[in-house]
């Protein structure tokens, strides 16, 4: 099952949000993850949370088209996020999608991002969606391969301290088996020279950033 989590941060481009979405997706609103559905155009299976971000009237309606709600005190040990990604592991999803969990306040985009690298979510894909980049979380031995256009920028940032074995194809500047420590900047804004890529990493926590050039952009 592939959920799609929308969280209260910045989302404004939503018709690039509904070319992402499929038929089939369970969709889960945190608190405020709600007004974005309702500017999108969408109801969401699931709004979770403490409820101080999203406005009665929009309550009564999604509850009324048949919406869940599952509610939480105000003083609580998670973020309305957390307990997103909670119920979507415990509904048994093995792809979870972001939207909206960048911008706005600093420390909880951080704090999220931090979030995803847990190691209970293991088994399950997390992928980020923020505008034109799309964000893959790899573990030990994940080998991810992505699509996109020649000079679109690729970026491998190190969640974990270390991270070895670390070896890419389709990239302008190629790794192999190199080891990446946080902190260092040697794997950020690399580029993609063909239309699909692959990443590989032996050990450790890494988020891919594959940023989608405009066409107009670059030239082929």
């Amino acid at each position: 099952m592939r959920a799609v989590i929308f969280a209260n941060g910045i989302l404004d481009d939503h018709d690039r949000v509904l070319s992402r979405l499929k038929p089939e997706d369970f969709l889960i609103a945190a608190d405020g993850g709600s007004e974005h559905c309702k500017d999108i155009g969408i109801r969401p299976d699931i709004v979770i949370g403490d409820m101080d971000s999203i406005s009665t009237q929009l309550r009564e309606k999604f509850q009324s088209s048949g919406t869940k709600f599952f509610i939480h005190p105000r003083d609580k040990d998670r973020t309305d996020l957390e307990l997103a990604l909670l119920y979507a592991q415990q509904c048994g999803a093995d792809e979870v999608i972001f939207f909206g969990i960048l911008g706005g306040r600093f420390d909880l985009s951080l704090s999220n991002i931090l979030l995803l690298a847990r190691d209970e979510w293991k088994p399950m894909s997390l992928v980020i969606i923020n505008g034109p980049d799309t964000a893959f979380l790899l573990r030990s031995k994940d080998l991810i391969s992505i699509k996109g256009k020649p000079g679109d920028i690729v970026s491998l940032i190190p969640v974990s301290e270390v991270v070895e074995g670390v070896s890419t194809r389709g990239l302008r500047w190629q790794l192999d088996q190199a080891v990446l420590l946080q902190g260092n900047t040697r794997s950020v804004s690399n580029e993609l020279i063909t239309r699909s890529a692959e990443v590989k990493i032996e050990t450790g926590k890494l988020l891919l950033v594959h940023r989608d050039i405009p066409i107009e952009n670059f030239e082929e």
